[in-house]
């Protein structure tokens, strides 16, 4: 009876949360509608709720249009990634592990680096990269994105490492195990958690980047997938199938990569690390 009850309690918040999940996602819903709708069904009143008389030209416009775009964003997520884990996992291990002079001065620092609006930081880039030559770069947009997820990722790293288990590091050393090696065979394998979400975070930072890109990179060759869609959008512009088309291809790595990661970015960082 007990069991019953409870279920038919239940009953009304998973209606509730269905339908408050359906309203979320419906933007996505008719985002993949208008892609497969033709042009000319575009201003029908009432719109279609599905698409009847489907076509695929949206697509085919990405796959002959967007394709260097997409690659472009490929290699500023892949690089920002990177980068971002090169140099936010040996500071987080200084900071958590290591108890440098000024580290709590530097923590704070990084904190405030996250409030600077992105607009100001782009001003700020555009004025050096013009002084060095490097506008209309991928490398230079890649060192500009990562200086928004760096401070995330040490500030994260720092607050994984921390709760590393000290028997851990204290058998490393007593195996003659300096800092740097008991970083690089102990910290980073159980880091691991920690490592999956500072590189999926700079990764979908710079897949999804627009104001660093519009900025640094208006012009070049090298332009990433936030300018290919905003390429499409004009005030006489009609294609709004390939636009959508361009945005649902766009959002399948980021949506891919949070459903492949998600375990790793909930579970603990240290579980299972020291028998009990």
């Amino acid at each position: 009876m007990t069991t019953k009850a409870s279920g038919r309690r239940g009953w009304p918040r998973t209606i509730i949360g269905v339908a408050l999940t359906a309203i979320m996602l419906f933007p996505i819903y008719w985002m993949v509608n208008v892609s497969l709708t033709r042009t000319g069904d575009m201003r029908r009143d009432p719109p279609s709720v599905f698409p009847v008389h489907g076509t695929l030209d949206g697509y085919r416009a990405v796959l002959h249009d967007q394709l260097p775009y997409l690659g472009t964003s490929l290699v500023l997520g892949l690089g920002t990634a990177a980068l971002t884990l090169v140099l936010s996992a040996p500071a987080g291990y200084a900071l958590a592990k290591l108890s440098p002079r000024g580290g709590g001065g530097l923590s704070f620092a990084l904190l405030m680096a996250q409030m600077i609006p992105g607009v100001i930081m782009a001003t700020g880039f555009y004025a050096i990269y013009l002084g060095l030559g490097r506008l209309e770069t991928v490398s230079g947009l890649i060192l500009a994105d990562s200086t928004i997820a760096v401070p995330f990722g040490v500030l994260l790293f720092t607050a994984f490492m921390r709760g590393i288990p000290e028997e851990l590091l204290q058998a490393a050393k007593i195996d003659g195990a300096g800092s740097l090696r008991t970083f690089r065979s102990v910290v980073l394998p159980v880091s691991r958690n920690a490592t999956v979400t500072v590189a999926l975070f700079a990764f979908l930072w710079a897949w999804s980047d627009f104001i660093f890109a519009t900025t640094l990179d208006g012009g070049g060759d090298h332009r990433p997938i936030t300018l290919g869609i905003y390429r499409y959008i004009g005030n006489n512009n009609q294609e709004w199938n390939s636009i959508m088309a361009t945005a649902v291809v766009a959002s399948i790595p980021s949506a891919l990569l949070l459903v492949l990661a998600q375990r790793y970015v909930a579970a603990g960082v240290t579980a299972g690390a020291v028998k009990e």
